[in-house]
C-alpha cells in the first residue's frame, strides 16, 4: 500500500452505504477502506496483528450495540484514531453523547460525500499535529510532535530537529518521490536564503541518525531529482546481520 493511502475502517450494517463509502473513498486517490458490518467485525479488525487505521466512520445504530459505547470502549483500550460518528439524529442530545463518548466529529445521514470528506480530511490533519499522532518507518515508531523516533527492538531513542521532524513527516505522507525545490518549500518555506545545498545537508544528518548503513540507504532514498521515504525499507537488524 502506498504510503500516501490513508487507511479508514467504514463501521456501519447498511451494506450499499458501505459500499458507496468505500468506492467514493478509493476514488479520491488517497484512501485505502476496510468495511464492518457489525461492532464485533470493527473490534476484530481493530485488534488484529499489525492493524492500522488513520480514522473510523461508525454508525451509532448497530445491530449489536451502540457505536457510542463502541467509541468509548475504543478509547479506553488505547485507540487514538480519529472517530467520525454517523447518525439518523442530530438531535442535541445525540450529538454531545457521542462527543462524550470520544467521538471526533458526527455527521447527520443522510449527507453529501464532500461534506464526509472533508470532514475526514480535516480530522486527519488535527490528528497528525496532535500528540497522539505515530508513524512507523522501519524498525522505528515515529512521533512527529515530539520530533522523536524510537527503535523498541533495540531499546534506541533518537532525537529529530523541528527541520528533520518535518523533512520525515512530509516524505512519508506523499508515498512518491518529492523534488528537492518541492520539499524545500514544504519544510522552509519560500525563504530565497535557503537552498538545496541546506536540504542535502539535512537528509545527509538524518540518514546519519536513521540509516543502517548510511552509505547504502534503505529507509531514505534519493530519487527522480528528489527523495523519496522507503517505510517498509529493511529493519536495523537484519540490515546489520
Amino acid at each position: 500500500m502506498a504510503t500516501s493511502e490513508r487507511p479508514i475502517l467504514i463501521v456501519d450494517d447498511d451494506h450499499d452505504l458501505r459500499l458507496t463509502l468505500a468506492e467514493q473513498l478509493g476514488l479520491e486517490g488517497e484512501f485505502t477502506t476496510a468495511e464492518a458490518a457489525t461492532l464485533q467485525e470493527a473490534e476484530a479488525l481493530l485488534s488484529a496483528p499489525d492493524a492500522r487505521f488513520d480514522l473510523v466512520i461508525l454508525d451509532i445504530t448497530m445491530p449489536d450495540g451502540d457505536g457510542r459505547d463502541f467509541c468509548a470502549k475504543m478509547r479506553q483500550l488505547g485507540h487514538k484514531m480519529p472517530v467520525i460518528m454517523l447518525t439518523g439524529s442530530d438531535a442535541e442530545t445525540d450529538v454531545v453523547r457521542g462527543l462524550d463518548a470520544g467521538a471526533n466529529d458526527y455527521i447527520a445521514k443522510p449527507f453529501r460525500l464532500a461534506e464526509l470528506v472533508a470532514r475526514l480530511r480535516a480530522q486527519l490533519r488535527n490528528f497528525e499535529n496532535s500528540e497522539d499522532a505515530v508513524f512507523s518507518i522501519g524498525p522505528y515508531t515515529f512521533r512527529p510532535s515530539a520530533k522523536l523516533l524510537s527503535d523498541p527492538a533495540r531499546k534506541r531513542r533518537i532525537r529529530l530537529t523541528e527541520k528533520e521532524a518535518a523533512i520525515l513527516k512530509y516524505l512519508y505522507r506523499a508515498g512518491s518521490p518529492v523534488a528537492r525545490q518541492e520539499l524545500l518549500g514544504e519544510v522552509w518555506g519560500y525563504n530565497a536564503a535557503v537552498t538545496t545545498h541546506t536540504l542535502e545537508t539535512h537528509i545527509y544528518r538524518l540518514r546519519q541518525k536513521i540509516e543502517p548503513n548510511p552509505a547504502n540507504a534503505c529507509l531514505l532514498l534519493t530519487e527522480s531529482g528528489g527523495y523519496r521515504l522507503d517505510p517498509q525499507g529493511a529493519p536495523a537488524a537484519e540490515a546489520m546481520a
